[in-house]
Order: C-alpha cells, then structure tokens, then sequence
C-alpha cells in the first residue's frame, strides 16, 4: 500500500523544470542538438546525488544515469525507468509560466495569453478530470509536460523508494534522455552500459496507458533535378523542378494514406519538408504504418508516382533515399510478455483501468527495444502535446508515481 501520508514532490520538481528552456533542434547536427538541454540534465544529476544514489552522473552527450541498489534477497531483473528532458522544437519552451487551476469542474479552460483556450471538446480527457487540477501554461508557450511530467514523476517515485526500504524491488536503473523530439534520443545510448534488462518509458498521455505497439517508420529523401536559366530566356529551355515537385505532390493519395484522412490503424504517407529552386527540390517524406512490410508498399507507390511526373518533363532527373527510422516494438515486446503483465498488474492493484492502445507514432521505447533492451510506454498525464495548450493534471502526476513503485514491486514479487 503507498503510504497515504506521503508528500508528493512530483508536482513542485515539475513546475521547476519548466522553467528550463530544454527547446532541441531538428536542423543542429551536434549531440544534444543544443547544449541548454544539459543545464537541466547536470541539476538533476546532481539531485539524485543528494537524493543518495552515489552513481547519479551525467556523461559528455547529456544522458543522466543513476541506479537504486537492489534490497532483496531475491534475483530480480533490473528494470529501468526512462523519460527526455527535451521539448518539441514546434513551440517556444522559453519562459514557460506554469499555472495551476485548481478543481477543475469542466468546461472550456481560457489561458490569459495569445487568445489560447483548452477546449473540452477537443480535449475528450477532461471529462475525467472533474475535481482535479490541471497545470498549464499561459498560452504563451508550451507547457513541458512532454516529458518533464515523466522526469518529475520518476524522480518522485526514487525519492518515496528511498524513503521507504521497507518496499522490497531488485536494482532499478533510472536515465534522462536529451533529444527524442528530434528522433535522436537514442543515438548515443549504451544499453549495456546502462544495465538494465526491461525498461519503461514513462512519456503518455491518458491515465492507464501502457503502449506496447507503435508505428513502423522510415523516411525517403525524394530529389528533382531540372534546369535553370534566365527566366527572360527560358523558353523550352528552363525545367523547373519546384513544378515537378509541386506536381509530384498533387498526385499523392488525398483520401486516404494522408496523415489527415488516416486514424486508428492505417498508415500514411507525409511530406513535411519542402525546399528548392528552378534548379533542384528535394523532399523529404514520412512513410508511417504499424505493419513493417506495408512500408515497401507505400515506398514503391511514392517511386511510381515520381517517375510519372518525371517523364512528362523531358531532361528533368528523379533521385531517391530510403532511410529506416524505427520499427514496431512490438515485434520484440511480444517475446517479453512479462513487461507488459507486471505494468497491467500494478495498474489493477491502484484501480487504474488498463488501456492497451497502439501509437501512431513512436518513442524511444521502439528504438531501445530493437537495441536489446525491451521498452513499453507508460502514462505520464501529458495532454496536447507541442502546442501551447498542452496540459496535465496533479492527480494523474501523482498516480503515475505510485504506478512507477507498484511495478517495481511486482517484479520483485513475481521473481
């Protein structure tokens, strides 16, 4: 049972960590992406340090580590418990100003700045939230709940463990992680280095989540090359690939296989990056779907249009790239069932309803996962994520932490 006199930190620890600009960048080719990431990374290393754990550390790329020793007699898995200090490259995270609306009884919530409103009805979670209170920023910002919400609950949970040895757990390891806004969170992760055998993410959305599917992901570099001349001289002589990109564009699938016209399970294909001259455009697209071999299937389909409009531009050129990004983890959960029982279990044992549901979308669990260290997702209250009218609530920052605990204790139960 979690001690019912407990005070919770999670909730002060977050609306500090707001405070700190963590903002990554998609265009920086540096690891961080940028280095005010490790301004928060090396405090919270040094929090955990005075929390007890003498590993706590921060290495030369911005991972925080740290380990609580195992208690128990018992040989138990070490498990890990894992979240990102940074936040979307999408929204300004500088000068965040967290408020609190305390005993939320419904409705619309309007935000004091830039006209922003966290509407109800675009917001179907809040119907769960009468009575609680709901953390948001002003509306001039984003708030940060993705992920700080996560660290703050996992330095919460290491704090009430350390509080309480009298809770048996096998070692459990704990890592901040700079850049998976960016896609990168894991590209210089070590998980031998790390130790642990099973990890969770702690970076969802609604109470009960425990994510074990994502979507598979590559992204193709599509590039067109024409010819440029003196538009004053130009006749039947210029070819301008931004036409033939622009063509290309208009011929994709506009009722289905579109990020906007796609839901549940079905995959898309998305073009989010456009930049050319008369000379060459190059375009870099998505391609998203929760079956691995589907995406040869809308690769070879993004190829055959390509080269349709190609062809009716005499001397124009079509070059492409296939890069893979990450795949389904649950391709690699499956052979680990235990990871996700002992998270459902904990969850029915604080009379949270579990709610198994794909993302569409990934996470550095998908990655970590296909690096030998199998890693679900768990809920951390975070709501509206990359916009200025992202929120969380105190009491699902709270159960999240109690959920962090109950599962260490399952496992060391269950071994």
């Amino acid at each position: 049972m979690f001690d019912p006199q407990y005070n919770f930190t999670c909730v002060e620890r977050f609306l500090r960590y707001v405070k700190y600009d963590t903002q990554s960048d998609e265009n920086s080719e540096s690891f961080p992406s940028t280095e005010k990431q490790k301004i928060l990374s090396k405090d919270l290393a040094d929090e955990l340090k005075k929390l007890g754990l003498a590993d706590a550390d921060m290495d030369e790329y911005g991972y925080v580590t740290a380990t609580i020793p195992s208690n128990t007699d018992k040989d138990v898995p070490a498990i890990g418990f894992i979240a990102h200090v940074d936040t979307s490259p999408a929204v300004s995270g500088e000068n965040v100003n967290p408020m609190i609306h305390k005993n939320y009884q419904g409705g619309d919530i309007p935000l004091p700045k830039d006209g922003q409103v966290i509407r109800a009805e675009d917001n179907p979670d809040l119907k769960e939230m009468n009575g609680f209170d709901i953390i948001t920023s002003d509306g001039s910002t984003l708030l940060g709940a993705d992920n700080k919400a996560g660290v703050a609950e996992i330095m919460d949970a290491v704090e009430y463990l350390l509080k309480h040895p009298e809770i048996k757990h096998g070692t459990i390891k704990i890592c901040f992680t700079p850049d998976e806004e960016v896609g990168r969170g894991t590209e210089k992760f070590d998980v031998e280095k790390f130790g642990a055998k099973y990890a969770y993410t702690v970076d969802g959305q609604t109470r009960g989540e425990v994510e074990t599917e994502t979507f598979c992901a590559d992204y193709m570099v599509v590039t067109f090359t024409g010819k440029n001349i003196h538009p004053g001289y130009a006749k039947d002589k210029m070819i301008n690939s931004i036409k033939i990109a622009s063509h290309f564009i208009e011929s994709l699938p506009k009722d289905k296989l579109s990020p906007e016209t796609t839901e549940d399970r079905e995959g898309y294909v998305h073009c989010n990056a456009f930049n050319g001259s008369e000379e060459q455009t190059v375009l870099k697209i998505i391609i998203r779907d929760f079956k691995q071999e589907k995406l040869k299937e809308y690769e070879d389909l993004i190829i055959k249009l390509a080269e349709e409009v190609v062809s009716k531009y005499p001397g124009a050129r079509l070059n492409y790239q296939v890069v893979e990004q990450y795949r389904n983890m649950k391709y690699v959960l499956d052979n680990h069932p235990q990871v996700k029982e002992f998270a459902v279990e904990a969850m029915e044992r604080l009379d949270i309803t579990p709610k198994l549901s794909p993302i569409r979308g990934g996470t550095d669990g998908a990655r970590l996962s296909f690096m030998g260290l199998p890693t679900p997702n768990l809920f951390a209250g975070e709501h509206s994520f990359h916009s200025k009218t992202e929120w969380v609530s105190v009491q699902d920052m709270e159960m999240a932490v109690k959920l962090i605990v109950e599962i260490s204790k399952v496992w060391e139960e269950k071994s």
